[in-house]
């Protein structure tokens, strides 16, 4: 036992006794520590909320049922398919002949 004593009190003595793993793990501690105080500190602050923010908030509600009502009421069976320039087209000119030719069917 005294062997292994004298050895490991040899080894802890000597200058590179601190391996590169010891001083990553115990840095690697502080600094997680670190990085964790900034992401609870960053949580405080993005969790509070300007009251009077809040109060618009209350008043802006969309709720599911009400954009429901608003797809029952648009007429989505009666449309249709607008054909748009490619790449290579000019969208004026695209635009230019759908219009003559809604003109077109118009009269």
């Amino acid at each position: 036992m005294q062997v292994y004593l004298n050895s490991w009190l040899d080894y802890s003595s000597d200058a590179n006794a601190l391996t590169f793993c010891d001083l990553y793990l115990v840095g690697g501690s502080f600094g997680l520590r670190e990085f964790a105080q900034i992401r609870y500190d960053v949580h405080k602050l993005h969790g509070k909320v300007d009251p009077a923010l809040k109060e618009k908030l209350k008043q802006n509600t969309v709720t599911l049922e009400s954009e429901y009502e608003k797809l029952e009421k648009s007429d989505l069976d009666n449309w249709e398919n607008i054909r748009g320039p490619r790449l290579w087209e000019d969208s004026r000119t695209v635009q230019k002949q759908r219009r003559e030719a809604l003109r077109l069917k118009t009269e």
